[in-house]
């Protein structure tokens, strides 16, 4: 249920409570639609979600080895979530197609705006040397997403 937004959570009583309340500061609630879908996503056989589980595992496969065919991208296999954090500081200090790439927040934008792949810098993540690519596409568009970032290294 990617991008949904739709979470629970598992925990000591008081650590539930804390949370329960930092998530009501920062948004109102799940949406009706959400609420529903998760209804469905929780009461579906587990071959459905073996199904997924399957498909995300070969999307993240698949992106890590055509990211692992370019020069400079250092990586790691992500075990959470549907994101690669490819470390791209090789890329600091140098000049792609007419830009100065000084960090991560360079190398995003360059992609933005010479790719048309969206990128999000690792700053918000803890590790600004790095990229956070979604695999939550088909693969026919990991693919294109990957020549694109190709085409313009």
């Amino acid at each position: 249920m990617t991008g949904w937004r739709i979470g629970y959570i598992g925990a000591a009583d008081w650590i539930a409570k804390a949370c329960t309340k930092f998530q009501g500061q920062i948004t109102s609630g799940a949406n009706a639609i959400g609420q529903r879908a998760t209804i469905a996503a929780v009461e579906a056989p587990v071959s459905k979600i073996q199904f997924m589980i399957d498909k995300f595992r070969e999307r993240r496969d698949l992106i890590l080895n055509l990211l692992g065919t370019i020069d400079g991208f250092k990586l790691n296999v992500p075990e959470g979530a549907f994101y690669v954090f490819p470390d791209i500081s090789s890329y600091f200090g140098k000049e792609l197609g007419g830009v100065k790439i000084e960090n991560a927040s360079d190398f995003a934008m360059y992609l933005l705006e010479h790719a048309n792949v969206a990128t999000v810098t690792g700053e918000a993540f803890g590790n600004p040397d790095c990229i956070r690519i979604s695999y939550a596409a088909s693969e026919a568009e990991i693919k294109e997403a990957v020549d694109r970032i190709k085409k313009v290294l």
